[in-house]
């Protein structure tokens, strides 16, 4: 849990981390952030205090600064201001400080020596540089000076002086001969820290005229070399040769030879001597010696030991050298300069100062208006430096006051800023041995919130491992952090989360449901911002299957398995190393998905084999050992199941833990892959043997975690290839310590059973999950939304209380907390149940019912309030019962129906109604007890639908050129019928459709007969019936024509349901044979008689189709004799028949007709041929037999007309024709077709009587093939004088109808029929 810091406690924690967040010499801002932030210039980068130049090079003066708006530059030289612009050879780089002086272009580096200082101000304050000395290196050449050759005895000390010329900076010293090689140095022979170079002793060979001195001058880059200087050594010899040619030999027995002298020190001088040092130099002290032998020098602290790890011997440890050295160093040191005859020492006193060093440097300070904060300087140094104060660049005393800072030594104490406070301060500790200047800036911010860290940045994890989301921010006042999970969850706090000062949430364990989004929200007094990052914890990398140590035979071969299970987002990557290492680079080594396989092994194959599996995320590893062994003459190997562990012991017993170990049983030749581990608890279920865990058959000991109060016993079972083997004996028994209970009861629910009650039930806690005896359950309970305590009970052990006299379906909040006899188990969760349900109390009201079609309508209902469902609300249910049909008026059983809808719905479909119907329907609201009252009972009505199909059709009587058509009304008429269709077309001997006919017959009709149809021909009957709304399913049928009169017999004849049976009989001309039966079996359903009538670019297909309503066809063709793919074209289910447009005139195609949804469903495969093109079938038609007929009869109908009515005008009678076209508007007669075959003709069979009455007015079929029927009184009486017609031999009435018939008078026998050419024809035959 995050908490917030008083102000006062932690102000010295807040400005530094503020000052952190602003400066970039302390950690790197958000890019964006420091555009936006308005800041007082920070000095970056300066030249150093004391700046040596090269005089022959452009000098550059390094002055950088940042700040928010960017800071402007000036500098001062030797305390005045340097105008830069009145100085040609002096420039400022743009966006910079940086000056830059062109000595290159004839300025001189001399000219420009001094002490510079820079300025960077902008409108928050000005900060400054230190003070920067610029001076040029100097390399000055060494004096003429006369050199005397250097004249030593052997064995006498001796000092080559160097005294090379003051440089700047000093120069470095070498002594070389006039080969440019460095003269070689040793104990004897050694330079000094001044540059001389000193011999303890000289010898013979140090004899030589070109001992020089040269002295290096880094920043100019040039060496400067002092005149050779000659050393001539003599020895005793060469001397004794030179004396005795002068001296007696008295004389010459007196000089004496070489001899040993006890050490003397050449430098320093005298037994004592002072060196002052400054703090953090390097401290160097020399001491050199002359004497033969060479001494030997040592080295040592009076009082004290030499520093360790700082102290280091130079030059033959003729110097000391103390790195980094502090006024602890101060003290007496001591050299010892020794041979064998005696020893010297010297004393020097060291003393440490110390330049101006910082203790607390001051810090940036960012403070929000009102704020207080404080700018600490404490420095120190030998001696004590003096702290003083400037502001922007201006010795505080003198500048402008500011009424919120209040100096006090080496701090400035700031109360109550406000943003004009803003500034640059600067402190300077200095004393004899320098000084120090630091900038700080008092940046006076109110800023809201920030938080850099990127929007949705993705972090993922390995499940059980730290999780660390970064919510990196800024804001003045410094914000306070809280973290969610999810855009709307809440406040993470407990002990399971880490909350970083910075913003870094840590989930210190994480599980695979830490996985989401996680909200940081960082708030000060100006505002606050929040942030999502996301979590994504993935499954640990795990080898299921590790490789096995290996035994293996020399030549033979081994695999060893590494089989990995890893979460499916993350890609591994499977490496295999032999010792550590990387596999030989042999064929022999196998590398598989899941396994290394190693061929022909050798010996040099021993060895330890590991997989290692990399992921983005983890990595895991697994070890197994190869042994190479020889193949020895060993009987076949016997394979069996391992032999149980035994000696099992248990070891660091624990609350919660316990180790245990075993020894495995004898593997019997098959490597034991893992150790099953189980466990009996000896007080709640003794004997019953529970699995605990299991390990690989490598290991033999396993850390096991155990539940309070629970009896322990462990027992092992070893498993190999062959099986499992008998359990180990049982281990020693451990009872674990009692404790409160770890969870709680799940499944808490509470549900009423009566409507006055509450039924809380959980799920009992397991044995062991106890942890303790005395197992009870706390339940508590109370009313939700009302202020009322928690009324609590505690049970034994059971899963169920009943808490009685409860208010009718509350909600009440519920919790069931376990307990025994050490405590109460953790909080638990509340869960929210309801009292007792009672049946609704209202009805649904203002029920509307809206009639959509004539088999659907939509019903609406107000919802009850919620308060009278007294229940869960489930839904609604609708009653809904047909009173009658409005065509019959006849009642049946009333069969109500129900339809419920779920929820809260208020409105539904009710599907499946009758046509032209009365309905009644209710609605009730249901709960989890029941129904509700009905709603007052709801009439309504569905409109008139279409028929289903004619019950039956049947064709008797079938003539030369007749049939005889009986129907049964539709078994649903849905509605009041109209009229009924019949449609009919005649079928050749190759199955090809003739032209269809269509008439509409009144409703009231039952029958009808069809003549002037074609002799023996097969015609296809459709017939169906029609209400106000449309056409039903239409029933089919095929008849045929008798060829002869002479023969005809009584066909009996199918009604349609199935097949037909149709008699045919001989011709008398022809010898009697046996009455033939053409029986056809329809296959339910079935598509037969697929005919074509193919013109030249187009084809006319139908068929027949016998089975349940269909909702499409289909009809597919192509070219027959090829293999291309079948072309489609879908069709109506109610048409039976299809025209196939734009083919190729004068080529073969193939069809076949099928239903969609039936698979394979289709007929058998028809072929056709389209007509040539059309300059083939030009056909003169006056040469056509049938038309010159036709002509004929025509001309034969009119000239009988002719006589009939020249007749009537010579008796006298009058003929007044106009009259009787006036009266009955009758229509013109119409002459046949060329494509109408016959013209239909149609009576009432109601009874033979019926045969003399006058009949009505029809009409002939008209070209659009629709019959219509004339409600006219006119009879055939008016047409004739007492003539009622003609009939035929069997009596039938030969009068026809067509639709537009003149009337004409008549007289005698002479026949009313309307002139018609067919009808002429039969007339005279």
């Amino acid at each position: 849990m995050m908490k917030k810091k008083s102000i006062s406690a932690s102000k010295a924690s807040l400005v530094i981390f503020l000052c952190q967040m602003i400066s970039a010499l302390d950690v790197p801002l958000d890019s964006k952030l420091l555009e936006e932030l308005s800041q007082p210039p920070t000095i970056t980068q300066q030249s150093p205090k004391d700046y040596i130049v090269d005089p022959r090079e452009n000098i550059v003066i390094q002055c950088e600064a940042k700040g928010k708006p960017p800071p402007s530059f000036s500098w001062t030289r030797n305390g005045t201001h340097f105008d830069i612009d009145k100085d040609a050879q002096v420039t400022m780089k743009p966006n910079s400080g940086t000056l830059v002086i062109n000595i290159m272009n004839g300025g001189k580096a001399e000219a420009y020596e001094g002490v510079y200082q820079c300025t960077a101000r902008n409108e928050r304050g000005a900060a400054i540089s230190n003070n920067i000395v610029i001076r040029p290196s100097r390399s000055p050449l060494w004096t003429k000076e006369k050199l005397e050759p250097n004249q030593v005895r052997e064995g006498d000390s001796l000092v080559l002086h160097c005294r090379p010329p003051v440089g700047l900076p000093p120069p470095i010293i070498f002594w070389m001969d006039n080969a440019f090689q460095r003269l070689p140095q040793s104990e004897r022979v050694s330079q000094g820290l001044n540059g001389d170079l000193y011999f303890s002793n000289v010898q013979p060979e140090d004899t030589r005229e070109d001992y020089i001195c040269y002295a290096r001058f880094n920043h100019t880059q040039t060496i400067q070399q002092k005149q050779p200087i000659s050393v001539k050594v003599f020895s005793m010899d060469s001397l004794n040769d030179t004396i005795a040619a002068n001296l007696s030999d008295t004389d010459i027995y007196g000089a004496k030879p070489v001899t040993e002298r006890q050490p003397v020190l050449l430098t320093p001088t005298g037994s004592t001597s002072t060196k002052v040092e400054l703090r953090g130099n390097v401290l160097l002290l020399e001491c050199i010696a002359a004497g033969l032998p060479t001494p030997v020098i040592r080295w040592i602290k009076e009082g004290g030991e030499l520093p360790v790890n700082r102290t280091f011997f130079e030059n033959f440890k003729k110097t000391l050298k103390i790195i980094d050295v502090s006024e602890a160093d101060s003290g007496n040191y001591k050299c010892i300069a020794r041979n064998m005859l005696g020893s010297v020492h010297h004393v020097i006193s060291v003393t440490v100062k110390a330049a101006p060093y910082w203790i607390t440097a001051p810090r940036n300070l960012v403070l929000s208006p009102g704020e207080d904060g404080t700018l600490i300087c404490r420095a120190n140094g030998n001696p004590k430096p003096n702290i003083s104060w400037f502001a922007n660049g201006v010795p505080i005393a003198i500048a402008p006051e500011d009424p919120s800072r209040k100096v006090d030594g080496d701090t400035i104490i700031f109360s109550h800023v406000q943003e004009r406070s803003s500034a640059v301060y600067q402190c300077n500790a200095s004393n004899e041995y320098g000084y120090l200047l630091a900038n700080a800036f008092v940046n006076v911010l109110a800023e809201p919130p920030r938080v850099l860290t990127p929007a949705n940045k993705l972090y993922q994890v390995i499940a059980d491992s730290p999780a660390l989301l970064n919510c990196a921010y800024f804001g003045s006042p410094k914000p306070e952090i809280e973290w969610f999970k999810g855009v709307k969850g809440s406040i993470l706090r407990g002990n399971e989360y880490v909350f970083h000062d910075n913003g870094t949430l840590e989930i210190p364990v994480a599980q695979k449901d830490s996985t989401g989004t996680y909200t940081c929200v960082a708030r000060n007094e100006l505002g606050k911002v929040q942030n999502e990052v996301r979590l994504e914890v993935k499954d640990p990398t795990m080898i299921i299957k590790q490789p096995e140590y290996k035994v293996i035979q020399r030549y033979g071969q081994v695999s060893f398995e590494c089989i990995i299970k890893h979460d499916s987002t993350l890609l591994p990557t499977v490496i295999w190393l032999k010792d550590n290492d990387e596999l030989p680079d042999d064929e022999r080594f196998l590398v598989g998905k899941d396994n290394l396989t190693i061929m022909n092994v050798t010996d040099k194959d021993d060895g330890t084999y590991t997989c290692i599996v990399n992921t983005t995320l983890d990595s895991v590893s697994a070890s197994a050992v190869l042994t190479v062994v020889a193949a020895p003459p060993t009987p076949a190997i016997i394979y069996a199941r391992p032999n149980p562990p035994f000696d099992l012991e248990l070891t660091g017993q624990l609350e919660r833990s316990v180790e245990l170990s075993w020894i495995p049983g004898d593997e019997n030749n098959s490597p034991i892959k893992n150790f099953v581990i189980e466990y009996e608890d000896g007080l709640h279920e003794p004997g019953v043997w529970h699995y605990q865990t299991e390990v690989p058959g490598t290991q033999t000991t396993v850390q096991l975690k155990l539940s309070p109060y629970v009896n322990y016993s462990f027992r092992v079972i070893a498993v190999n290839e062959i099986g499992r083997s008998q359990p180990s004996e049982p281990s020693e028994q451990y009872l674990t310590k009692s404790a409160n209970p770890d969870e709680n009861p799940s499944n808490v629910q509470g549900i009423g059973s009566e409507p006055d009650n509450l039924v809380i039930t959980w799920e009992s806690l397991k044995g062991f999950q106890s942890n303790g005896p005395g197992l009870q359950y706390k339940v508590s309970w109370r009313q939700k939304d009302v202020d009322d305590e928690w009324t609590s009970v505690i049970v034994a052990n059971v899963s169920k209380y009943i808490v009685s006299g409860t208010p009718t379906f509350v909600p009440y909040e519920i919790k069931v907390q376990a307990l025994n006899d050490l405590g109460y188990a953790p909080e638990p969760s509340e869960v929210i149940g309801h009292s007792g349900e009672d049946l609704p109390m209202v009805a649904p009201g203002n029920v509307q019912v809206h009639v959509i079609n004539s088999t659907l309508a939509k019903v609406h209902w107000d919802p009850v309030p919620l308060k009278t469902v007294r229940g869960h609300l489930q839904g609604y249910k609708v009653y809904y019962w047909k009173v009658q049909s409005l065509s019959r008026r006849s009642r049946r059983h009333v069969e109500k129906k129900i339809l419920t809808f779920r929820g809260n719905k208020t409105f539904g479909m009710l599907p499946g109604l009758e046509p032209y119907s009365s309905y009644k329907l209710n609605v009730r609201v249901v709960n989890g007890k029941g129904e509700g009252p009905a709603s007052p009972d709801k009439v309504f009505k569905t409109p008139e639908g279409v028929p289903s199909s004619p019950s039956f059709l049947k064709i008797t009587n079938p003539t030369l050129d007749s049939l005889t058509l009986e129907w049964g009304s539709p078994t649903h008429p849905n509605g009041v019928l109209t009229s009924y269709i019949l449609k009919f077309q005649p079928i050749n001997n190759t199955h090809e459709l003739g032209p269809l006919v269509e008439i509409r017959i009144p409703a009231n009709e039952s029958s009808l007969i069809l003549k002037n149809l074609n002799y023996s021909t097969r015609y296809k009957f459709y017939f169906n019936a029609q209400t106000s709304v449309g056409s039903g399913s239409q029933i089919t049928e095929e008849a045929v024509t008798i060829m002869d009169e002479a023969g005809i017999l009584r066909p009996a004849v199918g009604a349609g349901k199935g097949y037909s049976e149709i008699l045919f009989a001989t011709s008398p001309v022809m010898h009697t044979v046996r009455p033939t039966f053409y029986k056809v079996q329809p296959l339910y359903p079935r598509i037969r008689n697929v005919t074509t009538a193919a013109a030249e670019t187009y084809a006319n297909i139908s068929w027949e189709y016998e089975g349940p309503d269909h909702a499409n066809f289909y009809v597919e063709y192509g070219v027959a004799g090829r293999k291309e793919d079948w072309k489609k074209e879908i069709v109506n289910g109610s048409r039976s028949f299809f025209v196939l447009k734009g083919l190729t005139p004068g080529t073969a195609y193939k069809v076949r007709v099928g239903a969609e949804g039936l698979s394979g469903f289709r007929s058998s495969e028809d072929v056709f041929e389209t007509g040539p093109a059309m300059a083939s079938r030009q056909i003169d038609i006056a040469t056509q037999g049938w038309f010159i007929g036709l002509m004929c009869a025509v001309a034969l109908l009119i000239l009988i007309l002719l006589i009939v009515c020249f007749i009537r005008r010579n008796k006298g009678g009058k003929y007044p024709v106009k009259e009787k076209e006036d009266a009955h508007a009758d229509p013109e007669i119409q002459p046949m077709k060329e494509d109408d075959g016959t013209f239909g003709e149609y009576r009432s069979l109601e009874s033979d009587a019926e045969d003399h009455k006058p009949l009505k007015k029809g009409s002939r079929t008209p070209s659009d093939r629709t019959v219509k029927k004339e409600d006219s009184d006119d009879s055939l009486v008016d047409y004739g004088e007492g003539v009622n017609g003609q009939f035929n031999e069997d009596g039938s009435f030969i009068g026809q109808y067509s639709g537009k018939k003149e009337k004409e008078p008549a007289e005698g026998n002479e026949s009313s029929e309307a002139p018609s050419p067919v009808n002429a024809m039969n007339s005279f035959v």
